[in-house]
Parts: C-alpha cells; sequence; structure tokens
C-alpha cells in the first residue's frame, strides 16, 4: 500500500508539473523571483487546503465517486450541472491544449528517428491515441508508467539545475517587479500551474477511500512542483535578465534562449527531453481525470472503456487537428474554469456537506473564515484574468 500512495503522490505531482512550469519564468520575471515564489507559496497552501477539503466531501460518497456526483448528492441537479461544465470546460481545454502542445514536439522527435517523414496530422493522433491507450488500462497501469517518466522527469531537471547553477547570476535575483500591472497577469498563469483537482477522484478511488493515506498522498503531491517550480524559477530567472524575457515571445524561444546558454549537448538534450515529459506527464493526469469523470457521468459508459476512450478524446483531438495554434488560449481560459473547480466547488460541497453530515471521521480546520478566503481569492483570480485579457 505503500507503493500506492507514493504511485498517488507522483500522479498529481506529475499532472501539476505540465505545460504551465514552461511558462511560469515567462509570466513571473517582471515579478522577479522572491515576489514570485512568495506568490506561489501562498497558491499552493490554498490550493492544497481545498484538496484536503474534496477529501473530507469525499468521505459521505462512494469510493468511485466523482464531482459529478458529489456534486448531486450535496448541491442538487443545479449544482450538478455547474460542477459538470466547468469540469468538462476545465479538462477538455487542458486536454486540447497539451495535445496541441505535445504532439508538436512528438512530430519533431518522430521525424528525426524515422526514416520517412509523418504529416503533424497523422502525428498528433498517434500521439493521443498512445496516451488513451495507457488511461483506458487503468490507474494501476498509469501508476506504474507515470513513476518511470516522473522519475526520469526529475533526473533531467537536477542534470540541468546542477549543470546550469554556475551560470546563474545573482544579480538578476535580486530584480524587483518592474511594474505593478505584472501581478495581474502573472496571478492566473501560477494559479493554473497548481491545478491537480481533477484527479483527487481517481486517487480516492485507487487508495480506496482510506483518509490518511490520501492525505498523505495530496499534501506530498501538491508539495513536489513547489519544490520543483521554486527552484527552477531560480534557474531560469538567474539566467537571463528582465529585458531578455520581455524579448522571448512564445515556448519555443524560450526554450532555444535557455539552451544558448548551454555548452553541454547532453544539457540541452535534457532540457528538450524536459519540456517533452512535462507536457506528457501532465497530459496524462488530466486525462486520467476526464476518463474516470466522464465513466461515472452515465451507467451507460461504465462498462465500456473504449468509448469512455473515444468521448475523452475525440473532442480535444479534433481541437487540436484542426487549430493547432490554440495552445496558449486554451490555457488562458482554464484558468476560470479551474477557479470553480478547485475553490468555489470545494467550498461549497463541504458547506453542505457539514450541514447534512455529523461526526466525520475527518474535518479541515479553518472554519468559516478559511472558507471566506478561498472564495476572496477565487474572486481575485477570475477578475485578473478578465483584466488580462482585455
Amino acid at each position: 500500500m505503500k507503493t500506492k500512495v507514493l504511485g498517488s503522490s507522483l500522479i498529481i505531482a506529475g499532472t501539476t508539473i505540465g505545460a504551465g512550469m514552461l511558462a511560469l519564468p515567462l509570466v513571473s520575471a517582471s515579478l522577479g523571483f522572491f515576489t514570485a515564489s512568495l506568490l506561489m507559496i501562498g497558491i499552493w497552501a490554498i490550493m492544497s487546503y481545498t484538496s484536503l477539503l474534496m477529501l473530507e466531501v469525499h468521505q459521505y460518497g462512494d469510493q468511485s465517486a466523482t464531482l459529478h456526483s458529489l456534486a448531486r448528492q450535496f448541491l442538487g441537479k443545479h449544482g450538478q450541472k455547474v460542477a459538470t461544465f466547468s469540469m468538462l470546460f476545465l479538462f477538455y481545454a487542458l486536454c486540447a491544449a497539451y495535445i496541441a502542445g505535445g504532439s508538436e514536439q512528438f512530430h519533431s522527435k518522430l521525424n528525426e528517428l524515422l526514416p520517412f517523414e509523418l504529416s503533424n496530422f497523422a502525428s498528433t493522433i498517434i500521439f493521443t491515441c498512445i496516451v488513451a491507450t495507457i488511461i483506458t488500462f487503468g490507474t494501476k497501469t498509469v501508476d506504474i508508467i507515470n513513476r518511470g517518466l516522473f522519475t526520469l522527469k526529475l533526473i533531467m531537471l537536477v542534470s540541468i539545475l546542477f549543470f546550469l547553477t554556475p551560470s546563474i547570476t545573482g544579480e538578476y535575483l535580486l530584480a524587483l517587479p518592474v511594474e505593478q500591472g505584472v501581478f495581474i497577469t502573472a496571478l492566473p498563469v501560477i494559479f493554473t500551474s497548481f491545478g491537480f483537482h481533477g484527479s483527487i477522484p481517481a486517487i480516492v478511488n485507487y487508495l480506496e477511500l482510506d483518509v490518511k493515506k490520501i492525505k498523505i498522498s495530496l499534501l506530498v503531491g501538491s508539495s513536489l512542483p513547489l519544490i520543483v517550480y521554486l527552484f527552477w524559477q531560480g534557474m531560469t530567472l538567474g539566467l537571463l535578465s528582465q529585458n531578455e524575457f520581455g524579448q522571448i515571445n512564445g515556448l519555443n524561444q524560450f526554450i532555444t534562449e535557455i539552451q544558448s546558454t548551454i555548452d553541454h549537448q547532453f544539457i540541452q538534450q535534457a532540457l528538450s527531453l524536459f519540456a517533452d515529459l512535462a507536457l506528457l506527464t501532465s497530459f496524462i493526469g488530466v486525462s486520467l481525470g476526464l476518463f474516470e469523470f466522464l465513466r461515472d457521468s452515465s451507467k451507460k459508459w461504465q462498462q465500456s472503456s473504449i468509448v469512455t476512450a473515444l468521448l475523452t478524446y475525440t473532442p480535444p483531438l479534433l481541437f487540436a487537428l484542426f487549430y493547432p495554434q490554440g495552445f496558449i488560449m486554451a490555457l488562458g481560459y482554464a484558468a476560470i474554469a479551474l477557479v470553480i473547480l478547485a475553490l468555489f466547488l470545494p467550498v461549497a460541497l463541504v458547506i453542505s456537506a457539514r450541514k447534512t453530515k455529523k461526526g466525520s471521521e475527518y474535518q479541515v480546520i479553518g472554519g468559516n473564515s478559511a472558507l471566506i478566503a478561498v472564495v476572496a481569492f477565487g474572486v481575485l483570480i477570475i477578475a485578473s484574468q478578465i483584466i488580462s485579457s482585455l
């Protein structure tokens, strides 16, 4: 069982450390390292807290319950509709972004290995089918594969940090925010980078609703990304100045700029592989959450993994095929859906659960004051996203 707790923690961490990590230095460079780090720690604390709220609510549902069934149980039909919409919007937006971004990298790597050239269309379909096959075999298979991928990702990150640390410029890390407005732009992106709540129901089911083990998995799984993010921020923000970051336009240019500071070819390849793994592990975690959610949404699909897989991957695949440049757009609007999923709904569910259920095995500390603070923070995120989109 200890290995399942470890595996569950790595699924959460792998889901969190995805494409958002690659975007973090781009949006937080103008904030400066210390300001961005404090913001990350605060967001991590709030997201970890609401994940524990979800664990409290899960005590009153079936072991295999997802947000769909929990929302129906505690918030009624209208609450269930809100939960379903936010979950589907978030998961499909993220899956579309990961397919669009991941298949582009997959296409490049695949054509380097094959004696013939595949089209982008074919590469996108193959990439999606590989991940769909993994998810269809269930959480146990995802656990085993994700452990290997996450371990490899950490090895690549440690190697990059080891070789690049001597090149870090302390003056860059001490830089202050360049202007007040950058906080509004950075907040939604950093917030989205800590999203893993969609994977909680699959973890609850996998660990058989053992509250103690699930709590450990949630806290460890959410803390690992924070540690990795802080090291990653320290390295990237210490290599390039704020002016240099201001001239970067897009993820590929960012990776190229970082690679240009590296003399070792192995580390250049390690950085490229790390970017690939960051997308892949996050895509797997998000896919697992969407797959389990759709299977729980209708009894007709519960016995057919193939049908559920088709419902999971067909919409985002079509989006990625016919609108491949939608990677950034899909990630941008995911923040609002994540606020509903990871902040508003956990608060609403736990308030209802505490009114109707007494004598629970586990109840999160903080009381109503903490719940109000979570809602206020969610409103701030939505306002920041709207302002930054104008």
